[in-house]
């Protein structure tokens, strides 16, 4: 199939590869424009768009697609059809209904669920035992179209942000190649109207960690919000940003650790610190950690 692909972060790049593995005509990549990075400020390409030019694929970063320009550039591409995987623009209607068979999403939840900017770490804070990938069709709601194929995997005990992030990434690299091989023959499934959810924006503020909360929602907090923007909390004034953790026994004033293996009282119950990390350091196991940075038992957090 002749196949538009859109797409940005690291997320997107191995659904970008299955495509062109698969033997589909990808022509043309749309990303985000290449933004300053670095201690220099070079302008950085994203990582679909460091992969297209990689796999000798035409690119385009358009700063938006409102103009009557790139949406003429856009239906010239004669595409049977685009898929979109975290691409960052809102899709305007003469863009959706360009290609043959429109534009399919491939969104990292089990719609209507996690609907949204960050399901994924949604759906780890939250506590879901479940999760997986919708391929979507899209139309101009915050992804309210109906489904065409969807996946269901569920969320392990200590599994972080990061981990899940590159088991839907894989995921979804499949699910779209199957849905475009029996494209013709889907019927796709109105979202329910029940369990409708809204995976709202990561906001920094949001990730310092209150110790008064249960161990349960501290450890989740801590494993949803790794490795971005991570969790935090400070020793004498400095910030340590937590990566890690598992829920333990153990009970004390908040905050609080407890022993010499970086376990620490919340409300209720007590978790265990596995990796942190310090400004300007690399990122450590607890134990690593300790030797370099001893935090006695008894230190507030």
């Amino acid at each position: 199939m002749k196949v538009i692909f859109m797409g940005t972060p690291d997320f997107s790049v191995p659904a970008l590869e299955a495509l062109v593995t698969a033997g589909h005509d990808v022509v043309c990549v749309y990303c985000q424009p290449p933004r300053p990075a670095g201690r220099g400020k070079k302008e950085r390409p994203t990582p679909v768009h460091a992969r297209a030019l990689d796999l000798g694929l035409t690119v385009r970063h358009p700063v938006s697609l409102k103009g009557a320009t790139p949406q003429a550039e856009f239906a010239a591409l004669g595409a049977d059809v685009a898929v979109v995987v975290a691409y960052g623009l809102i899709l305007p209607r003469a863009v959706l209904d360009a290609p043959k068979q429109g534009c399919l999403n491939i969104h990292a939840s089990l719609l209507p669920r996690w609907r949204g900017a960050a399901p994924i770490h949604r759906a780890i804070m939250a506590g879901d035992t479940e999760t997986g990938i919708s391929i979507m069709q899209m139309e101009e709601g915050l992804d309210t179209g109906p489904v065409l194929m969807r996946e269901a995997t569920p969320i392990t005990p200590e599994e972080t942000t990061d981990q899940l992030h590159d088991r839907l990434s894989a995921m979804g690299a499949r699910l779209i190649v199957d849905t475009l091989a029996q494209l013709e023959h889907l019927v796709a499934q109105p979202q329910s109207d029940v369990g409708v959810s809204y995976a709202h924006k990561i906001d920094k503020a949001e990730a310092r960690v209150d110790w008064t909360q249960a161990a349960d929602r501290v450890d989740r907090h801590i494993r949803g919000l790794s490795p971005f923007p991570g969790a935090w909390t400070e020793q004498d004034g400095a910030r340590l940003k937590l990566l890690a953790s598992r829920v333990v026994q153990g009970e004390g004033p908040p905050g609080t650790v407890l022993d010499d293996t970086l376990t620490v009282a919340c409300g209720q119950g007590a978790v265990r610190l596995l990796r942190l990390q310090r400004p300007g350091k690399a990122a450590q196991d607890t134990e690593t950690f300790l030797r370099g940075h001893p935090v006695p038992r008894g230190t507030k957090l």
